[in-house]
């Protein structure tokens, strides 16, 4: 039985709903526990330094992003290279695109490295971050950029698992990093009095415990490939599919962290304690966007296999009935939040009046959440079947044509004396919206269907 678990799922035979639950629910429990990492760090901050320093950790979220853009590149080329590989048994192809992987993630980590330092007080300054926070939001950047290769390995390396068809091992890998993290937050701030740098510090080291148990579990799946020295040096076809596939991935999150660079910049003009409510709602928004990036990413697995085995009427059935299943699980969990946000606040701040806050823009969010499903469960297929420049798209014109100046237009249009920057609420607004408009493109191009012709085996 624990074998059978851990087993590689084969998502070519068997009804195609069963297998992507199958499949998700074990990412759904990861994502969970991966949100968990910021969450913690935010709670810990929040009651045991304050609300400025909770602000600061919020603040330093975009910036984070923005910089890790070339392992979420690897991370999801990888994933689609290794379960079209895996779905049409090429097993050299896959030795050698894993180990194209591995090797490609550690240059990645040393340009990241070299440029973290030069760039983090400047990109501090230029998103207007207030004088009170601005020197715990660099300590926080610094250390994490320093010891991130252990992020960046346990992140690429999971999207082999999962496109092998294990998406439990990864699961297994980062509770025990959490429940670590967990520890070393409430020993590092409270029992040391290391601070704001002392999350890092143990968001760090969790990190490192998660890429070495992930290295130690691929090491041992000789039944589906090679790991050979021979295989890591990178040839020019698996590096130019991996970034033909994995870098518009990135330059999408790269576009979208920097439009949230932006938009960090027009929340900090409203203070600290709107800085601090826009860091609790969005801790909250991960836990309920887990489901919708779940269904994403196991549609994808689901389409990488499916299309490697050539059955692309499997693909579409699947696709169909997956997103029906993931817009109801993100109602059901919408409505949970909605009704007990409050509670779940008050883990972050003993401010009343930053609760209230926090739940009101909430509310506004939660008619935005079935759309999201959408959005992304098609999206995954897409990018499974090997189409990753319409996602790519897709995601640039909402986030940044859309999103952007809405946001800017909309609490420029509320400006008044009393609230001279126009009203916050307007900030969340302008996200539903954004929302909405992108699920009805994505489902427009989805149905265009040119993604069935991007297979690359």
């Amino acid at each position: 039985m624990w074998k059978k678990l851990f087993a590689p799922v084969d998502m070519t035979h068997g009804d195609p709903v069963k297998q992507i639950v199958k499949f998700m629910i074990p990412m759904l429990i990861g994502n969970v526990f991966q949100q968990l990492y910021n969450t913690v760090d935010s709670i810990v901050v929040g009651k045991y330094i304050g609300d400025n320093a909770l602000a600061a950790v919020g603040s330093a979220g975009p910036i984070v992003n923005l910089l890790l853009v070339l392992f979420m590149g690897i991370s999801v080329g990888a994933g689609i290279m290794v379960s079209q590989y895996f779905g049409a048994k090429q097993r050299e192809s896959l030795s050698k695109a894993i180990g194209c992987c591995i090797t490609m993630t550690f240059i990645s980590y040393l340009i990241v490295m070299a440029i973290a330092p030069l760039v983090s007080m400047p990109l501090l300054r230029l998103i207007n971050t207030p004088d009170e926070i601005i020197a715990w939001c660099n300590s926080y950047l610094l250390i994490l950029f320093m010891g991130g290769i252990g992020s960046a390995y346990y992140n690429i390396l999971s999207g082999v698992l999962r496109g092998l068809g294990d998406s439990v091992s990864a699961l297994i890998y980062l509770i025990v990093a959490t429940i670590l993290n967990i520890v070393l937050d409430i020993y590092f701030v409270a029992g040391l009095g290391l601070g704001v740098p002392g999350v890092a510090l143990a968001t760090v080291i969790a990190q490192a415990v998660s890429a070495v148990l992930a290295i130690r579990k691929l090491s041992r799946k000789t039944d589906c490939f090679d790991m050979k020295a021979a295989y890591l040096k990178p040839e020019r076809k698996y590096i130019r599919e991996l970034f033909r596939l994995g870098m518009p991935s990135g330059i999408t999150q790269m576009i979208f962290s920097l439009s949230m660079v932006v938009v960090q910049s027009l929340t900090n003009s409203f203070g600290a304690m709107c800085i601090a409510t826009n860091v609790i709602v969005m801790r909250i928004d991960g836990f309920v966007m887990m489901p919708a990036f779940s269904f994403g990413a196991a549609m994808t697995t689901f389409a990488g296999q499916n299309i490697g085995a050539g059955r692309l009427d499997r693909v579409e059935e699947g696709a169909k009935k997956g997103t029906l299943v993931a817009m109801a699980t993100s109602l059901v969990i919408t409505i949970l939040i909605l009704l007990f946000g409050k509670y779940l606040m008050a883990l972050f701040t003993n401010t009343e009046a930053l609760i209230n806050q926090s739940y009101h823009m909430m509310m506004i969010l939660g008619f935005g959440y079935i759309a999201m499903e959408v959005t992304q469960c098609l999206q995954g297929i897409m990018r499974g079947a090997g189409d990753t420049m319409a996602p790519m798209w897709l995601s640039m014109i909402s986030t940044v044509a859309i999103r952007v100046p809405l946001a800017y237009l909309m609490t420029w249009m509320t400006r008044s004396p009393a609230e001279p920057h126009g009203h916050f609420y307007m900030m969340f607004v302008s996200l539903l919206v954004t929302w909405l408009i992108g699920a009805t493109m994505t489902f427009c191009v989805y149905k265009m269907g040119r993604w069935k012709s991007k297979a690359i085996v």
